[in-house]
Order: C-alpha cells, then sequence, then structure tokens
C-alpha cells in the first residue's frame, strides 16, 4: 500500500511553496525520516522526511512546482529491491576521477557500501543568493554517523548545518572553508559505509582537507565551535585540536579562543609549504598599515535594510527622559529574592517590554504595519530585542509578551543573548515583530537615532542611565536619568500619537505601580 509524502504545515504567514529539490529519484530505497524533499518558502526552507521505509514510486510535483500546504508530493511503495539496480550508475560516476582503482572496485564496493552521494548545501530562501562554507567539521577518510553536522554554511541571516546523509565518511571536499556557496552546490562527495584512513588515500589528493593544512594531530571533528569561536580560529589561523573548549559538552567559545590567541597555545606549526606567506615582512612600528578583508553577510544585509529604512519610511525622532529612580529602587530592593525565585537575574527590560506591551495597546497604530497601500492592525504585541553579536545585530522576537512575565522577558532575552553569540538563532526565532526594542545605553550612548525595521512602523530607543540634576518639587535634585528616542514612520503615525506613546510609556516606568493595576 502507497503512503503519501505531504508537504508541511505551512505558517499562516506563507501561502505556498517552491519544491526546492528532490534528494531521492522514483525506484529509490529509502529509509524512516530520511530526507527526501525540500520546500523553499519565502521565509525558510523545510526538510520533508520519509513518513516510512521503502520505495519512491511517484513524484507527483517536480523541482520547481508550487505547492501548497500539506499537498501530496509523493509517493512510497513498499521495499523493493530494484533499489540496487539505481547504485550501479553511481558507483560508476564516483570511480570516475579515481581510475586507477578501478580494479578493487569491487572490493571497495563490499567494505564501504560503495553508493556515493553528493553532499549539497541547503536551498537558500529568495532573500539569500549564497552562503559562506564556515567550518568543516569532518575530514577526509573520517567516520561519521547518519545526520552528524559535516559542515557549517553561513549566511547574511543564520548558519546553517549540513549533515550527513548515511554512515560512512567524506570522500573529497569540493568547497574549501571560507569559499562562497550558491543555493544546492555541491560541497564535497560522500561515501555510504566507509570511514578510515583507506578511503581517503586517494581522495585527499586533490582535497585540502587532506592537506598539511589539517595537521594529523588535529581532530577538528571531535570539537564543536561556536560561529564566534570559529571566526577567530579563521583569522588568528589557530590549531583547533590545542584548545580546550568550556562550554557545554566540550563546546569551544569565544572566551576559550581569546584566552587561546592570548596565551599563545594553539598557534599551528610553520609549514614549509607556504614560502609566500613565510616570507611576508612583520609590520613595523609607524608604518601605515590596511587590511581590507569582505563584508560579511549580514552586514551587507543590515547596511541594506538600513538604507532601505530611510529611503522608503518618513521617518521622524521624538524624544523624552524617564526618572528611573522607582526602577531602580525596585530592582535594589528585590533583585536578590527575584535571583532565588526565577533564577534569572533582574535587569530593566523586563519592565521596558511590559510597559511598551501597555502602550502598544493604547495605541494601536504604532503596533501596526504597513504592507503596500495596507494597513495592518495586529490584536497582539510582539516585540524584537535587538542583540549584538560578532556577526552583527540581530533582532529575535518575544511573542504575546502582553501575557509574558517580567521574568520570562528577562530569561527569554538572555537565552536569545546566548545563542545570538553562539550562531543557534533560528529564522524561526527572528520572523515577524510587530514593534522593536534597542538598548544603545549598553555600550554607555546617551543619545541616538534609532532606524525602523520594516515592515514596523515605529523602535523604541533605550540609553544610558545618567545622574543629572533634575528640577523635582522646586528643588534640585540629583536623579538617574534615561533619554529615550521613538522612531516612528509619519505616513502611518501622526506626531501627536507617538508622543503620547512615549509619555504613556515614561509615566508606567517611572511609577510601576501602574504596569501592575492597569492604569
Amino acid at each position: 500500500m502507497a503512503t503519501d509524502i505531504k508537504a508541511p504545515t505551512f505558517p499562516e504567514s506563507v501561502a505556498e511553496g517552491t519544491v526546492a529539490a528532490w534528494h531521492k529519484k522514483p525506484g529509490d530505497s529509502v529509509e524512516r525520516d530520511e530526507l527526501i524533499v525540500e520546500i523553499e518558502t519565502d521565509k525558510v526552507v523545510l526538510e520533508v522526511v520519509a513518513p516510512e521505509a521503502g520505495t519512491l514510486t511517484d513524484v507527483m510535483a517536480e523541482e520547481g512546482d508550487t505547492v501548497e500546504s500539506e499537498q501530496v508530493l509523493g509517493k512510497i511503495g513498499e521495499s523493493s529491491k530494484s533499489g540496487s539496480k539505481e547504485e550501479k550508475p553511481s558507483d560508476e560516476a564516483s570511480a570516475k576521477p579515481s581510475e586507477a582503482k578501478k580494479d578493487d572496485k569491487k572490493e571497495d564496493k563490499k567494505a564501504s557500501g560503495g553508493k556515493q552521494y553528493d553532499v549539497k548545501a541547503p536551498s537558500f530562501p529568495e532573500s539569500i543568493q549564497e552562503g559562506t562554507v564556515a567550518t568543516w567539521h569532518k575530514k577526509v577518510g573520517e567516520a561519521v554517523k547518519r545526520d552528524e553536522v559535516l559542515a557549517d554554511i553561513e549566511t547574511d541571516k543564520v548558519v546553517l548545518e549540513v549533515v550527513a546523509p548515511a554512515d560512512g565518511a567524506l570522500a573529497e571536499i569540493k568547497a574549501e572553508e571560507g569559499s562562497q556557496v550558491e543555493s544546492e552546490a555541491v560541497l564535497a562527495v560522500f561515501t555510504e559505509g566507509a570511514g578510515g584512513a583507506e578511503e581517503s588515500s586517494s581522495a585527499s589528493s586533490s582535497s585540502a582537507a587532506g592537506s598539511d593544512d589539517e595537521g594529523s594531530d588535529e581532530k577538528v571533528g571531535d570539537k564543536i565551535l561556536a560561529p564566534a569561536a570559529r571566526k577567530m580560529v579563521a583569522e588568528h589561523d589557530l590549531d583547533v585540536s590545542k584548545i580546550e573548549g568550556t562550554g557545554k559538552g566540550g563546546r569551544i567559545l569565544k572566551e576559550d579562543v581569546q584566552k587561546a590567541v592570548k596565551d599563545g597555545s594553539a598557534k599551528k606549526a610553520a609549514k614549509a609549504a607556504a614560502p609566500a606567506k613565510a616570507a611576508a615582512a612583520p609590520a613595523v612600528e609607524g608604518d601605515r598599515v590596511e587590511k581590507r578583508v569582505p563584508m560579511t553577510r549580514l552586514r551587507q544585509t543590515i547596511a541594506k535594510r538600513l538604507v532601505q529604512a530611510q529611503q522608503t519610511a518618513a521617518m521622524l525622532t521624538t524624544y523624552n527622559e524617564v526618572d528611573m529612580t522607582e526602577i531602580m529602587a525596585l530592582r535594589a530592593q528585590y533583585k536578590d529574592t527575584f535571583l532565588k525565585a526565577h533564577d534569572i537575574k533582574l535587569g530593566f527590560m523586563g519592565f521596558f517590554v511590559k510597559a511598551a506591551s501597555e502602550a502598544l495597546k493604547r495605541f494601536p497604530d504604532v503596533n501596526a504595519s504597513i504592507d503596500g497601500t495596507d494597513i495592518v492592525y495586529h490584536g497582539y504585541q510582539d516585540i524584537g530585542v535587538a542583540v549584538s553579536t560578532d556577526r552583527g545585530l540581530v533582532v529575535p522576537v518575544l511573542r504575546d509578551t502582553d501575557s509574558m512575565k517580567i521574568a520570562d522577558v528577562e530569561r527569554t532575552i538572555v537565552d536569545f543573548g546566548k545563542r545570538g553569540r553562539d550562531g543557534k538563532l533560528g529564522m524561526d526565532d527572528m520572523i515577524g515583530g510587530t514593534f522593536t526594542i534597542t538598548n544603545g545605553g549598553t555600550f554607555g550612548s546617551l543619545m541616538s537615532t534609532p532606524i525602523i525595521n520594516p515592515p514596523q512602523t515605529a523602535i523604541l530607543g533605550m540609553h544610558k542611565i545618567q545622574d543629572r540634576p533634575m528640577a523635582v518639587n522646586g528643588k534640585v535634585e540629583i536623579r538617574p536619568m534615561m533619554y529615550l528616542a521613538l522612531s516612528y514612520d509619519h505616513r502611518m503615525i501622526d506626531g501627536k500619537d507617538a508622543v503620547q506613546f512615549l509619555v504613556t510609556i515614561k509615566a508606567l516606568l517611572e511609577d510601576p505601580a501602574r504596569l501592575l493595576l492597569d492604569v
């Protein structure tokens, strides 16, 4: 009996998707939960896996076809021996670059299974043109398990993982670390059932992964690196095997790499094969040194969107200041109790998110977005919080903030910050958002003009808390003050509403009891 292969259930904001790539063809045997086809939407790439083991009998939606949520893409029939027939051409193709081993082909096939796969880059969404091979976690010939991470592809939005299609080993790496790759570009050749030095001997001559650059004592596959750590390792040309990770499960963090750079414990051995590099003269004091590096994809995207926001929105900024005395007193009084009760520190962002949520309910125009000539009013508050990472600024979104407690806000923001630094924020974390808060005060900014995050119509900027002399009840007192800035799209929001929105936030923060009493 045939089993339907269906497209995933798309979110409400996604109307349809495109069949990006079939990883199996009719007649191929598949295992349960094995990746069969990828569906590309305007926001993310979705993987469709086999609902059960068997043989792919029908493909009902070809690559490039537009499909709807839960549409039938193909069918799986009962297991068939016909799949073995399909292995022959792939064996012949895999043997092509290694004619010298043609006589040993039968023995190799018996030992390793013989079937070879092209390891491809993921299908990128339309908004992503290409990515960068950030890290290879495995070397040629090193045994890996199915679904184990082989490589990381860094795009301008997220870091995507490329996993092993089966148990086996890499036979050849075609895209080195740092190289630019397009959607579904072939990154490597993978041999099913292989694993060991004998499998890599022929491939290593054409792959840099088997060259002296790796070093026999460097076991990259045994190390898990955070994206920020990977970047520093590449910049300083360090030997990963010499770095001890202090993160969970031995994960190498940015701090671990910084320590290795400082004490010089992870330098690679000098290579005689690179005379040009060795001959480079060191910088001398007084030299006017310049260094040119390519702009990261995330930085390119940030630049593009900031310019786009200024060119398309009638952006205006209104300012106010808030006396932080009451918030700081409340925080000082309950910070220890709060930490014990919720296992998280009490910061300022929780108060600002709750105040903004209340103000957004009172001023729905500020919580709206513009879609062409339509205005979309959101009956919920999803607030994006700008997080600075080594790769650039990202804006993960807190969902339904009106129903969140302050402890939930603080905990989620800490999690966003940690995952942002580790490169583990996904597309789902950053999609959507009806309003944004950015805190330049963490870097010492006293005043700034934040730029709107389209298609949102407003953004709130927090700043440094600084003691200033203020007139209070006819007397001059020193108070902890913070400037607030609200940038808004004047096409959508009138100046009166923008000013009143900011005044509402000021009133709620200066008298926190209002947040509890809803007044």
